[in-house]
């Protein structure tokens, strides 16, 4: 007698895990965070790259960066300070060093860019329009403009539409803006970003944090302060999503403190339409593919078809 075999319900059970950001399609809705990924190549060995919905990659401004002095990074509770310094080769030494390489990848490339003048912003994003391949641009506003003597571009609505609409106007490209938190509200700012062009939102960026060492009552970065990311800025993090994605339209791209896909989840039904991985990116590679897994599994389990039912979905108290 022939034993009798009961199927897997999670294997008969397909899901679509598919999202739009603008004109971009992802192939699921997990990225990794700028800055946390390195340009892509760095992790080619630890995982396959293919199975994302798009590499995020290091921001790059028109001329190379060599970024701060050492150290520059320190262990928190629960977090990460970092005060890289925003290192980086400049567009012309990414496309000789790294877009051979990235652009033979079958998932989309977003390039995170920034510049220190509005000027500066637009010449970036015109250089990579004219590329070819590139998925989109994403926009660190979180950098001081320095004919505005210092004032970060993330902080000031004013400077946050100029610089957008530049970028706008010089590129085809989908266009994420990535927020500063470091504001009163967020709201205005997500208006701003996408009444001048943007095409989604990622938010949120480093909260800014310093760490001591008691012994020699020196700072323990060599920049003195840094930016605080991890497990402990996650519920400001969705809290920052859920206000912002009442306020605008485009999608949102939510970040800050993933490890897994219960914290995607959480990013999702706040009302982001993807998420990005980050400092686990650094004790644990595979965890943005540990978190696509686990959002499968999650919808599967629920009966969940579409990934966009979860969009959204937090129910909140009458």
């Amino acid at each position: 007698m022939t034993a009798l075999r009961i199927a897997d319900p999670l294997r008969l059970a397909p899901v679509n895990l598919s999202v739009q950001i603008g004109r971009l399609t992802l192939q699921n809705p997990v990225t990794v965070a700028s800055g946390t990924f390195g340009y892509g190549v760095e992790y080619a060995q630890l995982l396959d790259l293919n199975q994302l919905g798009a590499v995020v990659v290091k921001g790059i401004r028109l001329a190379p960066v060599r970024g701060n002095p050492t150290p520059r990074t320190v262990e928190v509770a629960s977090g990460l300070i970092n005060a890289i310094g925003l290192q980086g080769p400049g567009v012309d030494g990414f496309i000789q060093k790294y877009w051979p390489f990235l652009k033979t990848l079958r998932v989309p490339t977003i390039i995170n860019i920034w510049g220190t003048t509005v000027e500066e912003y637009a010449e970036v994003a015109r250089r990579f329009d004219a590329l070819g391949g590139v998925g989109a641009l994403e926009l660190n506003v979180s950098c001081p403009n320095l004919k505005e003597g210092g004032a970060q571009f993330g902080t000031d609505v004013k400077l946050l539409s100029q610089v957008v609409a530049a970028c706008r106007k010089a590129t085809s490209l989908p266009l994420i803006t990535k927020l500063s938190p470091n504001v009163v509200s967020i709201v205005p700012y997500a208006k701003a970003a996408e009444d001048t062009g943007s095409d989604a939102l990622s938010i949120t960026n480093s909260f800014p944090a310093m760490a001591i060492d008691i012994e020699t009552r020196r700072p323990k970065l060599a920049n003195t302060t840094g930016g605080l990311t991890g497990p402990c800025i996650k519920p400001i993090a969705i809290k920052l999503v859920w206000e912002a994605a009442k306020a605008v339209k485009i999608p949102i791209i939510g970040m800050g403190g993933i490890q897994n896909a219960a914290d995607a989840i959480e990013f999702l039904m706040a009302g982001a339409t993807a998420v990005a991985v980050g400092t686990a990116n650094f004790y644990e590679p595979q965890t943005a593919l540990q978190v696509i897994a686990g959002l499968r599994e999650f919808m599967q389990r629920r009966g969940l078809e579409d990934v966009r039912a979860l969009v959204g979905a937090v129910q909140l108290p009458r």
